[in-house]
């Protein structure tokens, strides 16, 4: 079996390219590996080394070297490949799927993602892109798709990037108004935010649904309403906590395979940080699946609502 190691080195504060790179080397031959390790040149260069390593056929496993983007990229060139099985070598700044599993700094010991087990996980499609975690539309997808610009500013960190990206747009503005079809039922409306869920982290450490899973089978859904500054500064710390269901006035929850959002104009989408534009967007559970290996041990099964890991 093959080991292919995508190494983006925009990811992260610092280009870490040459050290990872004899890292890996050193780790690889010591096993006796077949591998190889490639660099992303410019974005969409990870889906395209991908692509080409599922349309070659043979058994692969490929770690994407970097953060969520460089994971989401992966992630759409192997989506359905059934010779691929991906998983996240995290050196972003955010690393926010892998915070699904029990033990997320596992996966920083590249010996440990040798040493794996595998999971089948659902996707979500947009068009003829894929996320794995999280798609968002509204406020929530202005600031995700914002915090390139901050994270690489002195002194900040991933998180920090994130709270900083949500100054900047709530100064900027709130809520648009959205028809919504979800489920035979239509929603039309000013909305803050649509958050469409298969995990359960973004955005530095958010979980607005603490109880998604990525391989159910389902999405979750939370629909917030309009709110305003004063509002949005008493509640986002619970929103980040997943305690959506104190604020019923103002969240709803659903479980669905598909929803349509028409927007006033062309809007961005959120795609696990990953910026796409439409109007018009559908967004559904993929009929494709991800084979995604993660170390031998780990659980990403959600904890009852309410409770917290060990």
């Amino acid at each position: 079996m093959k080991h292919l190691f995508i190494i983006n080195p925009a990811a992260g504060k610092t280009d870490r390219t040459q050290a990872l790179s004899a890292e890996l080397r050193q780790l690889c031959a010591t096993r006796g590996l077949d591998y190889a390790i490639r660099v992303s040149q410019r974005p969409g260069d990870c889906t395209e080394i991908t692509r080409q390593a599922a349309q070659r056929g043979e058994p692969c496993r490929v770690y994407a070297c970097g953060g969520d983007g460089t994971l989401n990229e992966i992630v759409c060139g192997a989506a359905g490949a059934d010779n691929l099985a991906v998983t996240h070598y995290p050196c972003g700044s955010g690393n926010d799927f892998i915070k699904n599993f029990d033990d997320p700094e596992a996966f920083f010991d590249p010996a440990r993602l040798l040493d794996a087990e595998e999971a089948l996980l659902d996707l979500i499609q947009v068009g003829p892109d894929y996320c794995l975690s999280i798609c968002s539309i509204g406020i929530d997808a202005r600031i995700g798709t914002s915090i390139q610009g901050y994270k690489r500013l002195p002194l900040i960190s991933g998180n920090g990037a994130y709270n900083l990206s949500t100054v900047v747009n709530l100064v900027k503005g709130i809520h648009h108004h959205y028809q919504i079809e979800l489920d035979g039922r239509t929603f039309d409306d000013r909305f803050t935010l649509i958050c469409v869920c298969n995990g359960r982290f973004y955005g530095g450490g958010y979980q607005p649904v603490p109880e998604a899973m990525p391989d159910d089978g389902r999405l979750e859904v939370l629909l917030v309403s309009k709110v305003s500054r004063l509002q949005v500064a008493g509640m986002i710390g619970k929103y980040k906590a997943g305690r959506y269901a104190e604020f019923p006035a103002l969240f709803r929850h659903f479980s669905t395979q598909r929803l349509v959002v028409h927007c006033d104009r062309e809007e961005v989408v959120n795609l696990d940080g990953e910026a796409r534009f439409g109007k018009d967007v559908e967004i559904r559970l993929s009929d494709r699946k991800l084979r995604f290996f993660y170390p031998k041990g780990l659980s990403y099964t959600a904890p009852a609502f309410g409770q917290k890991r060990n």
